[in-house]
């Protein structure tokens, strides 16, 4: 059936309607397309043919139907037949008809990029890759077929170049020969292919290609056209290559630095070639190119200038506004000459500057004394495409001051971060210039330039904050203003805002606040969530202190409200901006609560009722505990039972994040509110966070016994909390101690849960240490305790001990004795256990009342178990802790006269050496 099908395919393939043709060539790449699909011999010369001569229809959208066969084709049918359909294409490209020749272009390239079965690859190659050198080199074939040829081989020499060693040497004579073409589309397109080729090149090979290309290019009396190609030959080579070029670079450069130097007046191609050539080897050889830079940089610095065409006559930069207005007149009625290219020079350079720039951070120091006065003085560059190039290279200036600067306190004369410092001054009036201007692009960069600057320094615009202000406000408010351009303002105004001390905006607050409260109200949703985020920080800003009083904010309490609250109250909106506006909600309510106190009933509901939407939930979660942080004690009565009850219900949730937020909220809220939640609510959320204690996620474990922790705390918490703990949490925290994973946070947080726990009604500290040494004993299920375990126990009996005040702590040490002085051979778990318990106790309180204490622990040093001598070492280190001036002599006398006992006496002098440096830092 599905072969009586295919015939009519066929058939109706080779019928004289132009419309049958093209339904019946779109079946048949339908039917292959389809994974089933096979074909028998018969079937596969039948479509190879048909495709084939589909290729030359007249009607051009059949053939494009053709070509797109090709490709599932290739993959249904025998090597043979691809090999046979290559060698036709072939023959079409090099002696077909001229029409047919893009369409065999094409079909071939398609064959190339189809084919990804090595034996395959390899038959096709031993056919193509002739017939294409062939086709390159012939005499008698015209440039068309030459350019096609070089196309194709282009193609092949990417995918298949290393698959071609046997013909490296021949392809790459073949190409070399063509960079002496009258025709500067086949001289192109040779370093294309040489470029491709070049990466599976041996190195004798790789060497045979530059010296040839180097040789063309010290050779007298070269025509400059040649001279260009050889030198984007160089660039080329260096880019393919990378750091295996790194050995030519002494034959290289100084040509092309003599080349641009020397060039005439006119020939800025062969200068712009020049430099991204030196731009290539700095980035791919930056080892190689280190004596070179010297060099390389004057160089830069000289052609970032160069402007035959245009004298610059400007007058010195002033901060009249009347002369600025003169010199945008000015600006407009500047030389342009549509011929002039030196802005292509002038391009280069600042690339070549930027990859100097990032390949040898190490001579920052020379950068900003030779490079950084240059780049700040270009910025008056007067073509655009150039001037944002200047700009993206001192952006990299900085940050590669940044990355080498990091994690320094200190700027001495020579950092490069001191040295920047004495540029801001220059900086910030060449950007305020401009920023006055009239592109929007060179403004975009000018901010960019900002931005990064506030990033490396922070604090470094504090004296020049008045003259920016200007700039910003024009962005803001300028009806030409594109949204980029906003958006970028109010990256900069955020930074700037986040980054200097608040005292530094006061007289600007209502020149600053007024353009960014109006692009709260922007229709584009990028514009309005950065406004947002601005507001954010105005209001630290504004109010940074409560207790302040060194500024009169309340003037821009309810027009910051109001403006945030509008946005709030939208339903209608991108969720970047809903969550903002509660993130900023959050703030406001949490810094002008107490003059918001009309406003709270209102905007309170609306935050929870942000709560109830799963987009905006934990957003409106964490917006919460900034308001339940704040010192105000905002008065949340008239949402907080929703608010728990909501946060209750959260614990409950799949989401990671929503949990981990809610039990930080819920533990700010009960710390500042507990005398108004209920101990009801209490017991609910014990119920809920037991279930997060376990060994699976330990952060949300230690989040989860914190809040325990605080409920227990709370001086209302009723007997019931205590019992609730006991009942649900205590058996997942004696659960959690038996965990081999458990270190950090979580062991920390289970000790402050044990440690609240003697305190809380309905717990005693006899029933709660039974139940922790009852933790170490081996079970039938699981077996024995990890030795991680053992130590958690110890210290949670440690803390246990210590909050349970200084009689019970005596007994306890007192019982651990005991158990040392018991049989250790029928006691080992046991005395392991005590022996820890002892060391963490001692660590934490003088045992010297104890008397003999330190002789009962190294008596467990002749034990026959090393697990026990370890933990005897360990305990002797840790009870020194507790008494230095006891203890320590003690161990220094047995360390010289037990030769016996050194190694372990060593290992609990270690354990005081570790207390006092970690006490020490």
């Amino acid at each position: 059936m599905a072969n009586l099908q295919m015939t009519g395919i066929l058939e109706k393939m080779t019928g004289k309607d132009k419309d049958y043709r093209y339904m019946a060539t779109s079946d048949l790449l339908n039917e292959l397309n389809k994974e089933d699909f096979k074909a028998d011999a018969d079937l596969e010369i039948k479509l190879s043919n048909i495709v084939l001569q589909q290729l030359d229809d007249v009607a051009g959208d059949v053939s494009g139907l053709a070509v797109k066969c090709l490709a599932p084709l290739v993959k249904k049918v025998s090597e043979t037949r691809v090999v046979e359909m290559t060698n036709k294409l072939c023959e079409k490209l090099l002696h077909g008809k001229d029409q047919h020749r893009d369409i065999a272009s094409i079909a071939l390239k398609t064959i190339v990029s189809e084919v990804t079965a090595i034996s395959l690859s390899q038959s096709i190659l031993v056919t193509l890759s002739p017939q294409l050198i062939k086709g390159i080199t012939s005499p008698g074939l015209n440039t068309d077929i030459k350019c096609e040829c070089l196309d194709i081989l282009c193609d092949v020499l990417h995918k298949f170049g290393n698959l071609m060693a046997n013909d490296h040497e021949v392809l790459l004579n073949a190409l070399l020969s063509q960079l002496n073409s009258n025709q500067a589309t086949i001289r192109k397109k040779t370093v294309s292919c040489i470029a491709s080729l070049a990466p599976s090149l041996s190195d004798d090979l790789l060497c045979k290609a530059t010296v040839e290309v180097v040789r063309k290019l010290r050779s007298k009396g070269a025509k400059t056209e040649m001279i260009r190609t050889n030198i984007q030959m160089i660039g080329a080579l260096s880019r393919a290559v990378g750091y295996r070029f790194g050995p030519h670079l002494g034959d290289t450069v100084p040509v092309l630095i003599n080349y641009c130097t020397s060039a005439s007046e006119n020939d800025e191609e062969l200068r712009e070639y020049s430099l991204q050539a030196l731009e290539s080897f700095l980035l791919r050889c930056p080892r190689d190119i280190y004596s070179y830079c010297h060099d390389i940089l004057h160089l830069t610095l000289e052609y970032l200038s160069y402007d035959p065409n245009f004298t610059d006559n400007m007058e010195e930069d002033t901060d009249d506004e009347s002369h600025e207005e003169e010199e945008d007149d000015e600006s407009a009625n500047e030389y342009t000459d549509d011929e002039d290219a030196s802005w292509k020079v002038r391009r280069a350079a600042a690339k070549c500057l930027a990859a100097l720039i990032v390949s040898r951070p190490e001579v920052l120091a020379k950068l900003y004394e030779e490079a950084c006065p240059k780049l700040i003085d270009r910025f008056k560059e007067r073509e655009e495409n150039v001037k944002m190039d200047v700009f993206n290279t001192f952006i990299e200036l900085l940050r590669q001051t940044g990355n080498v600067t990091k994690g320094q306190i200190d700027m001495g004369e020579s950092s490069p971060r001191w040295l920047l410092k004495q540029e801001v001054p220059k900086i910030v009036k060449s950007i305020n210039r401009q920023l006055r201007e009239k592109s929007i692009k060179t403004k975009v960069g000018a901010f960019s330039v900002l931005k990064e600057l506030v990033v490396v320094l922070p604090d470094c615009l504090a004296e020049h904050i008045g003259s920016l202000i200007p700039g910003i406000e024009k962005a803001l408010n300028d009806k030409s203003s594109t949204s980029n351009l906003k958006i970028e303002a109010l990256i900069f105004t955020r930074l700037v805002l986040a980054s200097h001390s608040p005292s530094v905006f006061h007289l600007y607050i209502k020149a600053l606040s007024s353009p960014v409260l109006s692009a709260v109200g922007e229709r584009y949703y990028k514009v309005t969530a950065e406004a947002l985020r601005v507001c954010g920080e105005l209001v630290r800003v504004v109010r940074p202190n409560i207790q302040s009083f060194g500024f009169d904010f309340k003037p821009y309490v309810h027009p910051i409200y109001n403006a945030i609250m509008s946005r709030l109250t939208n339903q209608d909106q991108d969720q970047e901006v809903k969550e903002c506006a509660i993130s900023c909600m959050g703030l406001v309510i949490s810094t002008f609560g107490d003059n918001l106190k009309v406003e709270l009933p209102v905007c309170l509901p609306v935050l929870v009722d942000r709560m109830g939407n799963e987009i905006t939930r934990l957003t409106a979660v964490k917006a919460f505990a900034v308001i339940a942080a704040s010192p105000l004690l905002i008065d949340l009565s008239c949402v907080l039972e929703n608010v728990i009850a909501e946060l209750t219900a959260f614990l409950r949730k799949a989401n990671r994040a929503l949990r981990q937020a809610t039990l930080g909220t819920l533990n700010s809220l009960i710390v500042a509110y507990g005398d108004q939640i209920g101990s009801s609510a209490y017991e609910i959320i014990i119920v809920e966070l037991s279930t997060l204690i376990s060994d699976s996620d330990l952060h949300m474990a230690a989040l989860a016994l914190e809040l325990c922790c605080t409920l227990m705390a709370d001086r209302k918490s009723s007997p019931n909390v205590g019992l609730a703990v006991r009942n649900k949490v205590l058996s997942q925290a004696l659960t959690l101690i038996k965990s081999p994973l458990l270190q950090g946070q979580a062991l920390l947080a289970l000790r402050n849960f044990f440690a609240a726990l003697v305190y809380s009604a309905n717990t005693s500290f006899d029933s709660l240490l039974d139940s922790l040494l009852s933790s170490a004993k081996p079970s039938p299920q699981s077996g024995g305790v990890a030795k991680q375990a053992l130590h958690s126990i110890a210290q949670c009996v440690a803390v246990l001990c210590l909050a349970a005040g200084d009689k019970k702590c005596s007994s306890t040490v007192d019982m651990l004795t005991d158990i040392l002085e018991d049989d250790s051979s029928a006691n080992s778990a046991k005395q392991h256990l005590a022996l820890l318990c002892l060391g963490e106790i001692g660590r934490r309180k003088d045992l010297s009342m104890h008397a003999n204490i330190e002789a009962t622990i190294i008596e467990s040093f002749q034990s026959p178990f090393e697990e026990i001598k370890s933990a005897a070492s360990y305990a002797l280190g840790n009870i020194a802790v507790g008494n230095l001036s006891k203890y320590l002599p003690f161990i220094l006398d047995q360390i010289d006269n037990q030769q016996k006992k050194q190694y372990l006496l060593l290992h609990s002098l270690k354990e005081v050496f570790f207390f006092l440096k970690s006490t020490s830092n």
